[in-house]
């Protein structure tokens, strides 16, 4: 992963070359003025941008391609990366980015009559998807009808080191909420009345194919994988940068103390673990362990549940009541605080111990129950009052 210590004009300069982008295009990509960049260039090393366009320049490499981040290598005279398609010890790793927010009720009825909005099926909710474009991956926008839309974005990556991924995640996350912010505004844009809520965070989850370390290292990687911001030096300047290669060899050798990372792996079939920052599971035995889907339809489920939880929450600080449409009140958060945290008859221990995890970690069970106290509370307020 190439990367850039300080961005000046020179380096600016370079980055649009190797993009092969005009100044208009490239101040378009960056989202500032063209006399910005040509300010930038004419400036060469004398000019460094302001920190947050520090951030635009780091985002806009890591996010060019192959030949991009070879001819700015070159300008830059060093050794260019070796193309991803030709990695073979580093790690090969499935990312899930859950992105939720309450955009109410009333919003999601209206989308879901839109043509492009399919039913999806789901044991215990109401429920609808439709696709997102993305530029570097795949995603599709989970319609609750309790209010919430989940967006579920995956990519494929392939990183030298964990490091590596970890300030990528630093860098992505500043787009990604931006970037869901503008799809939840498209996606509510038939609707004149409607202000789309903004996304409050991102979730990821971490599915590792190849991994680029020893078998006795793999529980400590998976790990490191649910906890990637140990690998991070977060006092760099201007950005979060990955941590040198022997503190990420110490880690992989002799682990590290993590009381709050959970892990829900079975001996041989796969290691998982479960953290507040996210979760990350590796299949030894694919035919035995857990599936990407079982894995990523709990997480939208925590995630909405969670999302709708908060906006009662915020509802209550700001000294209001709040105000659920039918079905969707105390009974509806008690019947999925119970599917949560109560194991099914045919449910396997992968499954119970996956669920634990992730239900636990994510603090959703105390949430559920502040919820449920809140929405009560208002409930038989309004019975009296209307008495």
């Amino acid at each position: 992963m190439t990367t850039v210590q300080k961005w000046t004009g020179r380096e600016t300069r370079m980055l649009r070359h190797a993009l092969r982008m005009s100044i208009r295009d490239f101040a378009e990509h960056l989202g500032v003025s063209e006399r910005t960049v040509s300010k930038w260039e004419a400036g060469r090393e004398a000019v460094q941008p302001r920190p947050e366009m520090q951030a635009a320049l780091d985002t806009a490499l890591v996010r060019a391609s192959d030949e991009a981040v070879s001819r700015f290598c070159q300008a830059a005279g060093n050794e260019p990366p070796v193309p991803a398609a030709s990695v073979t010890s580093g790690y090969r790793i499935q990312s899930h980015k859950f992105i939720p927010a309450h955009v109410g009720a009333a919003a999601v009825r209206e989308l879901a009559t839109s043509p492009r909005v399919k039913p999806r099926p789901h044991e215990w909710l109401h429920v609808s998807t439709t696709n997102v474009p993305h530029p570097d991956g795949q995603c599709t926008a989970h319609v609750f009808a309790c209010g919430v839309v989940v967006l579920h974005l995956q990519q494929e990556l392939i990183f030298r080191r964990l490091a590596e991924l970890a300030a990528w995640r630093y860098a992505s996350y500043e787009d990604d909420l931006p970037w869901a912010a503008r799809q939840l505004e498209c996606l509510l844009s038939d609707q004149p009345d409607q202000r789309a809520a903004a996304p409050e965070y991102v979730m990821s989850m971490y599915l590792p194919g190849e991994m680029g370390c020893r078998r006795e290292e793999l529980s400590n990687a998976v790990r490191l994988l649910s906890l990637p911001s140990v690998l991070v030096n977060r006092h760099a300047a201007p950005r979060p940068l990955p941590v040198p290669e022997n503190v990420e060899r110490t880690l992989l050798t002799k682990g590290f103390d993590q009381p709050t990372a959970v892990p829900f792996g079975i001996a041989g079939v796969s290691v998982g673990f479960a953290t507040w920052s996210g979760l990350a599971y590796h299949a030894i035995s694919p035919e035995r362990a857990l599936t990407a889907d079982e894995l990523v339809s709990l997480e939208i489920d925590v995630q909405m549940l969670w999302a709708y939880c908060r906006q009662v929450q915020r509802v209550v600080e700001n000294g209001r009541d709040p105000v659920i449409s039918p079905g969707f009140g105390w009974r509806f958060l008690r019947a999925a605080h119970s599917r949560l945290t109560t194991a099914r008859v045919q449910e396997t221990a992968q499954h119970c111990m996956m669920r634990q995890a992730a239900v636990t970690t994510s603090g959703l069970p105390e949430r559920l129950t502040q919820a449920q106290a809140a929405l009560r509370e208002a409930e038989t307020t309004a019975g009296r009052v209307g008495v």
